[in-house]
């Protein structure tokens, strides 16, 4: 025999109707009163009807979550980080999360698009936010409320946490010319994505800063070093002026990337320099640890669906982009230019 609304009202002591303004967080029902009406209901087992709810209230309490196209894009550390610091906030708030994922951009507009239509979820979320992005353009459409993680290039009005990614790669350059490098190259992510291109941008001001030359044959992508690691890492490690150190615009990629560096018979840091972004645990665990910019991944995460459930809940957002701040941590792989 199921829990009803009436069971639980009879043993908190209360009216049926205020268990229903409890399960819609109703803000004229006092702490107490809650607090008092869910014992009841863990007591009991009573679990609302979603669906029933959803018809009355038109609220799914369901965030949906876009995870990126690529396999390996996921299962990198950082989305594992991040979803906990969103699901952490969704289960304060009392929101569910829905994550959806596909394998191509017709694909991945058909899962929103189900998304919107079928009134599955009260928002959404984009992870990665790419160049010139038709999830975005799906959304402003149907005038649906989403948050991205990551900026838009286009549009400076949309709601967003983010980091300062062009300062962090500045930063990031910065430290290699204070130790003395001259010759610092960038591995770079998929270019299509936007915080590929802020990184990119940082590394660069910093160069012009210290009038230092920005060489496009000292650029290499991640697909580079998936496609044919060796070869590409060789191929530039083999010029007549190689980079000494490199700006990475990932920590999983770096890993990547210095293991083609003792491939190609080099050493970090003793041949070459190294510095990466988001400070994965594996970072400090790596040999040698990686130097990296910790950009607050859990906090990215849990900002973002606290800025959406404000969105949802109808607050004026005075302010739509959220920028979280960053830190170097210099680990042992940057190190001085021997003859700096």
């Amino acid at each position: 025999m199921s829990v009803t609304i009436k069971d639980v009202a009879r043993a908190a002591g209360v009216s049926p109707s205020t268990v229903s303004r409890v399960l819609s967080q109703h803000p004229k029902i006092s702490p107490a009163t809650a607090r008092k009406v869910r014992e009841a209901m863990e007591a009991l087992g009573y679990h609302p009807n979603i669906m029933a709810k959803s018809l009355v209230s038109k609220s799914t309490q369901t965030i949906g979550l876009v995870l990126p196209r690529s396999v390996e894009e996921f299962v990198n550390p950082f989305f594992s980080e991040v979803l906990r610091g969103m699901l952490a906030c969704a289960h304060s708030a009392r929101y569910d999360v829905l994550m959806s994922s596909a394998n191509s951009r017709p694909e991945e507009l058909e899962s929103v698009n189900r998304m919107i239509l079928g009134r599955r979820v009260d928002g959404i979320i984009l992870m990665a936010p790419r160049k010139a992005d038709p999830l975005v353009d799906l959304l402003l459409e149907h005038d649906f409320p989403f948050v991205l993680l990551g900026r838009s290039l286009e549009r400076s009005d949309l709601l967003c946490v983010n980091n300062n990614n062009v300062q962090a790669a500045f930063d990031a350059t910065r430290h290699l010319i204070a130790q003395g490098h001259e010759r610092i190259g960038f591995v770079s992510g998929p270019p299509d994505m936007v915080v590929s291109e802020d990184r990119l941008e940082g590394y660069k001001r910093a160069l012009a800063e210290s009038r230092l030359p920005f060489r496009q044959e000292w650029v290499m992508t991640a697909e580079m070093l998936q496609a044919g690691g060796f070869h590409a890492t060789s191929l530039m490690m083999s010029q007549p002026e190689r980079p000494t150190a490199f700006v990475v615009i990932d920590d999983v990629i770096a890993f990547g990337f210095i293991r083609q560096l003792y491939e190609a018979g080099l050493r970090v840091p003793d041949d070459v320099s190294v510095v990466s972004f988001n400070n994965i645990m594996l970072s400090e665990l790596s040999n040698p640890p990686i130097s990296t910019v910790d950009i607050g991944i859990y906090h990215l995460g849990y900002t973002t669906v606290q800025l959406l459930i404000r969105k949802l809940a109808g607050e004026t957002i005075a302010q739509p982009q959220i920028v979280l701040p960053h830190r170097l941590i210099v680990r042992g792989s940057s190190a001085k230019q021997p003859d700096a």
